[in-house]
């Protein structure tokens, strides 16, 4: 029996199996033509939920989207490479749904499109970012020095210094989010590293 579903543009075919490992060849070059379809979508689902931010200020005193804009920005500005400015705009879109962890929710959104360094920076500006006011919290402000001697140590606290805890300025003009969408579409187009990227 032809399992299909419904879509926006009428009957969708779907594969056959009711566990993965009675699936045919045919069934994963459907689900693989798919997986293409879907990943084009990413860099539009990582944008709409971006604006999420919009408006939430949490004490802050500009919004978080503009604070992601505004770390962005100042990157762009300081002409730092596109995967770099991406990685800005975006090190804060985990705070939605990471509450207790959005550099690594962010760091596994960036992951298959930036390098390295950029991929570590992401996962832990989260504790740098701690060096400026942790200690008003009762938190200890030295917690990134557990990361010494870590060969993206200085890249980290640099991206937080010139970058991050800059960038809750009111007066500050930055771009908008429209300026940052062709950036995010080119580094989303092609991952540099995924177990999927051959899908």
């Amino acid at each position: 029996m032809e399992v299909k579903e419904q879509t926006r543009h009428g009957m969708a075919e779907r594969a056959k199996f009711r566990e993965m490992k009675e699936g045919t060849a045919e069934d994963w070059a459907l689900i693989g033509g798919n997986f293409r379809e879907f990943a084009r979508g990413l860099p539009d689902r990582v944008l709409k939920h971006l604006t999420l931010l919009e408006g939430d200020f949490g004490g802050f005193p500009i919004c978080r989207l503009e604070h992601c804009l505004q770390t962005a920005t100042r990157a762009h500005r300081d002409g730092r490479g596109e995967s770099y400015v991406v990685m800005a705009l975006l090190h804060d879109i985990g705070d939605t749904l990471g509450t207790f962890n959005h550099p690594e929710v962010a760091a596994s959104i960036v992951k298959p499109f930036v390098t390295e360094e950029e991929h570590w920076i992401c996962q832990n500006h989260g504790a740098f970012q701690g060096y400026y006011y942790f200690h008003h919290l009762g938190m200890d402000k030295d917690v990134r020095e557990q990361f010494r001697g870590h060969p993206h140590f200085e890249a980290c606290a640099e991206f937080c210094e010139k970058y991050d805890q800059s960038a809750f300025d009111p007066d500050y003009e930055s771009e908008r989010l429209e300026f940052f969408e062709p950036m995010v579409r080119r580094i989303m187009a092609k991952p540099l590293k995924s177990l999927y990227a051959d899908a």
